[in-house]
């Protein structure tokens, strides 16, 4: 786990070493244990690594890395498992090698076999940047799944490159600014998904894609097509499933077992999250089964009653026998991390689950340098409790019962909300704001003309992001393109698949990259391993949904290791009561960020209708937090790095 960034530009002027140093400084949290530098003047080309040493702590896996006949230059971040296999089939046909490292394995496998054809033999986490010297191309690559980040884009005449925004930013030719479609899409689901970035000119390279620049003739401000080298759409072939739930049980353990033992291995210590949850307690039952010694585990609580998971997890841990530390967080604790959140997330994110992710990645690494998640689980085996939700609102919106509510949210918002003021009681005590708030909610339901769409403007915020910002189109991106013809369109796959595609890489895996990278923490996600996918999404639907609960095989294989009653109960999820929190010991720094001269550094957000909500929220009868966290991670992020 590593964090890397480079630059091309003909006109590199002098010095471009010392540039390369600033951008690699920028991300030292990635990479504390050394730094390398690599530049190719002719070529214009230039590349920083910053190592946390993993695999093979010796000089020999030192980076930027160039390939044994010199053809290949790599700076990598990520961690290939599979490369003992890898290395094995190399040298069966004749290489030899000079360390142990993934990185060495990678170069060798991309001048043996071809990049195209090396990419989907690799099985692991990884974003990449790669000089090709004799057809004098860059390469930029990521993996399958979107684990490993990797922004890139022209500012003027230079093309900027690396595994965070922090890294682009202290370039020379930096220019910046806030690209506003962007912010549309914070607004309505608290991230930024892919392929847009918060800055104008700077994109996210899709997961399972790369994209080739030629060193002689790029031209500034052309970006090429990114070509995708794995199709997620080819997972989902149920023909490839096992023939019973029995049988799909074992295979499950089998093959997530024997991906746990391969991210087992590591020259540092290593643990794993543990949230008492169906995904993380299967993966460390598994790591326990397969362990020598008592696997570490680590967890985190909270004081408040319906937030705190510890206690379970504690339960697991000490049924499993694992050597477990928790820690609790106070309200304090998060008010001391709130200010830091730009610098840690690099563009707005506002997850708030964040707060709880990077402390129990502060408090993990103390211990350990590696640890393995239990990520994935719900968008794999159609675990979340919005799936079935969903589908079935779709469903009564599409029926005789769902005519009335599509007449009644064609009215206007004004008289629509006094006469349900005046006429249901349960809502006279509502404002006016918070009834055409929901009001919107309903009206962008009713208008949906798919599945797809109904599920956006389910899980949107803010479904009218235009009520904040003025001419402002919100860029394609997961929830929105086109559905692949083997996708079904009216079933709980269409939801996974959206799922796979915007929610798992541009939330979660954003969230627990950034956090975890900013303690120095490499994490390791064994559901996401490309044979897992493959065999999760080849499974029926009905081998996972049982009475409205999803990941039955899952929980199959749980069973074995850990009584039912221990973990079978409502998912609570990594929540964080920052409705209490806003209102009370957070209202201060909020507040400072909801002033007059905050608002005036941007054009984008209506200061009038933000103060709006949050003196609705403030009053308690309504809890806006998770709209407004989202504005107040921007205001944030704008007064931190000035756009």
């Amino acid at each position: 786990m590593c964090g890397f960034a480079g630059f091309v530009d003909r006109d590199v002027g002098r010095g471009p070493e010392t540039t390369l140093e600033r951008m690699g400084e920028a991300i030292i949290h990635r990479g504390p244990d050394d730094a390398g530098v690599w530049v190719r003047a002719e070529l214009g080309v230039g590349l920083v690594h910053r190592r946390l040493a993993i695999q093979d702590l010796s000089p020999a896996g030192a980076q930027p890395m160039a390939s044994a006949s010199g053809r290949f230059v790599i700076a990598f971040n990520g961690e290939i498992y599979n490369f003992r296999q890898l290395r094995a089939e190399l040298e069966k046909e004749g290489c030899t090698f000079r360390g142990h490292s993934d990185t060495e394995v990678m170069l060798h496998a991309i001048e043996r076999w071809g990049l195209e054809e090396s990419l989907p033999k690799l099985s692991g986490m990884f974003a990449f940047a790669l000089v090709d010297l004799k057809s004098r191309d860059l390469i930029l690559a990521r993996d399958r799944m979107g684990e490993k980040p990797l922004y890139y884009g022209w500012q003027g005449n230079t093309l900027l490159f690396g595994s965070e925004l922090k890294a682009l930013r202290v370039h020379p030719a930096w220019q910046g600014g806030v690209e506003p479609g962007a912010l549309a899409l914070l607004l309505r689901h608290n991230v930024i998904p892919a392929p847009i970035s918060i800055h104008k000119g700077i994109l996210k390279l899709p997961p399972a894609s790369l994209v080739r620049f030629p060193l002689d003739g790029s031209s500034p401000g052309t970006l090429p097509e990114p070509q995708r080298y794995w199709c997620l759409e080819d997972c989902f072939t149920e023909s490839r499933a096992p023939e019973s739930f029995e049988a799909a049980s074992d295979q499950l353990e089998a093959l997530l077992g024997n991906v746990i033992e391969d991210q087992m291995v590591s020259d540092v210590p290593l643990g794993a999250f543990l949230s008492g949850g169906i995904d993380s307690s299967t993966v460390v039952a598994l790591m326990q089964a397969r362990a020598s010694q008592n696997v570490r585990t680590f967890s985190i609580g909270f004081d408040e009653p319906g937030f705190n998971e510890a206690e379970h997890a504690a339960e697991v841990a000490r049924h499993l026998g694992t050597e477990h530390t928790e820690l609790y967080v106070t309200p304090e604790d998060a008010l001391d991390l709130v200010p830091r959140l730009p610098d840690l997330y690099d563009e707005p994110f506002a997850d708030s689950s964040q707060l709880p992710t990077f402390l129990v990645s502060e408090m993990t690494r103390k211990h350990v340098t590696v640890a393995l998640s239990g990520d994935g689980g719900d968008e794999l085996f159609c675990g979340y409790s919005r799936y079935p939700s969903v589908h079935k609102r779709w469903q009564v919106r599409n029926g005789v019962g769902g005519a009335a509510r599509r007449l009644l949210t064609r009215l206007p918002e004004g008289p629509t909300a006094h006469v349900i003021r005046s006429l249901i009681p349960s809502q006279r005590g509502r404002s006016a704001l918070a009834i055409r708030h929901r009001l919107k909610a309903e009206r962008a339901l009713a208008s949906a003309a798919s599945l797809s769409e109904f599920y956006r403007q389910s899980v949107s915020f803010w479904t009218e992001p235009e009520c904040f910002l003025s001419n402002v189109n919100e860029p394609l991106y997961g929830l929105s393109g086109n559905l692949p013809n083997v996708i079904p369109q009216d079933s709980l796959k269409t939801l996974m698949w959206r799922d796979l595609n915007w929610y798992l890489p541009d939330d979660i895996l954003v969230k627990v990259d950034r956090a975890a990278m900013a303690c120095s923490l490499e994490t390791r996600i064994p559901m996401l391993d490309p044979n897992v996918v493959a065999f999760a999404l080849s499974l029926p639907l009905s081998y996972n949904l049982k009475g409205g609960i999803g990941k039955q095989v899952l929980r199959s294989v749980l069973y074995r290791h850990v009584p039912q009653s221990m973990v079978d109960r409502p998912k609570q999820g990594f929540a964080v009561p920052v409705g209490q929190w806003l209102r009370g010991p957070l209202r201060p720094w909020a507040e400072s960020l909801l002033q007059p001269s905050v608002f005036d550094k941007q054009d984008y957000l209506d200061r009038l209708v933000v103060h709006a909500y949050w003196q609705e929220h403030l009053k308690g009868r309504e809890d806006y937090s998770a709209e407004l966290w989202g504005i107040l991670m921007f205001l944030a992020w704008l007064e931190r790095t000035g756009g």
